[in-house]
This record gives structure tokens, C-alpha cells and sequence, in this order.
């Protein structure tokens, strides 16, 4: 889980093409019409020709698929809208005590191969114990995905180690409810259009790195279930707008 070190959120200027993006990522199914776009994006300050040129790039970058006047969302993307969706609500079951476990076993991989596995097993909300060992409360609502099977094996454990020292190795809680209680404030507070895009933008990719741990395991403080309802507040006015 990466985690910006300071208490202080990070948002970023957001481009034409971020501000595309961020209205379809959020939209339900996530095509729009070109002349609906023009309208959603002149509050951030995006003009037509800015818009319409924007638009031809992400297509020819793969980004968006063109059909008629109406534009949606390419299959990389509509993974990447997938994943946000579960992190504005991740399935969750009841926690027995039980562990996933991950052991990689493939070698003679390069750098570029280890990084995406990591990324990948990241991007499932587990945390490295030591290199090539993974491991996370097994509350998620999901099965491990099958390709895993051909680098590594996997197991359901039980530690010995008590289950909140264990959270408080594998994962930054403290930096995670820092961050998160800042960025509540800054998106909550934000008046503009376009300030109020960037805070949340920045509050869906803190929400990625949300290990959803079982409720024992978590802070009383823990501020999670306030960002995503803060979020998705905020989903349904750009869907009402």
C-alpha cells in the first residue's frame, strides 16, 4: 500500500482528459454523448475545442471508443472502473480468524514481470510479509484470481502472531487515517467545480489502497466508511447534474 508519507492529501490539476475520465469512471454505464460532455466539463474550465481535441487523442490512444457522437469507456478502462467500484464498496464477508496466504514460487522472472505481480497482488489488498510471501485477513468477498496458480501457491493460514500486531506490520494504519481524515476535509470543503473533482479524484485512488480490513482490526478512528460515503455522495450529484 502506498502511502503519501505526510498527513497532507495529494491532489493533482486535472487535465481535459482527467476531467473525461473522472465523469465517465463515475458513470453508470460509462458512455456519454459528446454534447453531454461539453456540458459536464465547461464547469472545470474545459472549452469545446479543448474537449473535442482531447477527446480524438484518448481514442487514438486507446483510452475511449468512439461510436457515432457517443464516447465510452475502452476495456482497460472499464477494468480500471471495476476496481473503483470495489473500493467505493468492497465485498465483504464475515471474518472467522482465517488468513489468505500467497507464496510466490515462479523465478527467473525479470523486473518488469515482478513489478506487475506485485502491483497485481497489491491491487487485491494483500500485503508483503517478506519478500514473495503475501498475506490478508481472508474477509474479501472474492475468489484469488486463477492465473496466480502458474507463479505461486495458496493457502488459507493462521498465524500465530496476534492479528492486530500482524495489521499493525503489514499495513500503515496511522499514515492511512492521517491522509484519509485530510482529504474528508478538503473534498468536503471544496466549493469550485473543479477543486471539488480533484479532491475527490484523489480521495478514490487513497480509497485503492484501503487494505478493508475486518472491523476488529481497524482503529476506532477509522475514517473509511466516511470517504466512501463521501465519494459516493458525490457520484450521484455529477449523475444528477
Amino acid at each position: 500500500m502506498r502511502i503519501n508519507p505526510s498527513a497532507e492529501p495529494v491532489t493533482r490539476p486535472l487535465s481535459a482528459r482527467s476531467v473525461v475520465l473522472s465523469l465517465l469512471l463515475g458513470a453508470h454505464p460509462p458512455r456519454l454523448p459528446v454534447r453531454e460532455l461539453v456540458r459536464l466539463v465547461e464547469p472545470f474550465g474545459v472549452g469545446g475545442s479543448t474537449l473535442r481535441a482531447a477527446l480524438s487523442r484518448m481514442v487514438a490512444a486507446g483510452d475511449l471508443r468512439r461510436t457515432d457522437a457517443v464516447y465510452g469507456l475502452s476495456d482497460r478502462l472499464l477494468a480500471r472502473q471495476r476496481r473503483q467500484d470495489e473500493a467505493v464498496a468492497p465485498r465483504t464477508r464475515a471474518w472467522d480468524g482465517d488468513w489468505e496466504m500467497v507464496v510466490i514460487t515462479a523465478t527467473g522472472r525479470g523486473p518488469a514481470e515482478r513489478a506487475d505481480l506485485r502491483a497485481r497482488l497489491t491491487a487485491l489488498r494483500l500485503a508483503e510479509l517478506r519478500e514473495g510471501v503475501w498475506l490478508r485477513p481472508a474477509n474479501l468477498a472474492r475468489p484469488l484470481p486463477e492465473e496466480l496458480a502458474g507463479v505461486a501457491l495458496t493457502y488459507t493460514a493462521r498465524p500465530d502472531e496476534p492479528a492486530a500486531e500482524l495489521v499493525s506490520r503489514l499495513w500503515p494504519l496511522d499514515t492511512w487515517t492521517a491522509e484519509a481524515s485530510a482529504l474528508l476535509a478538503r473534498a468536503t470543503g471544496a466549493r469550485h467545480p473543479a477543486d471539488r473533482l480533484t479532491a475527490y479524484a484523489a480521495v478514490v485512488r487513497h480509497l485503492l489502497t484501503d487494505p478493508v480490513l475486518p472491523p476488529p482490526l481497524l482503529p476506532a478512528d477509522w475514517p473509511g466508511d466516511a470517504l466512501r460515503a463521501a465519494y459516493a455522495g458525490y457520484q450521484r450529484e455529477l449523475a444528477a447534474s
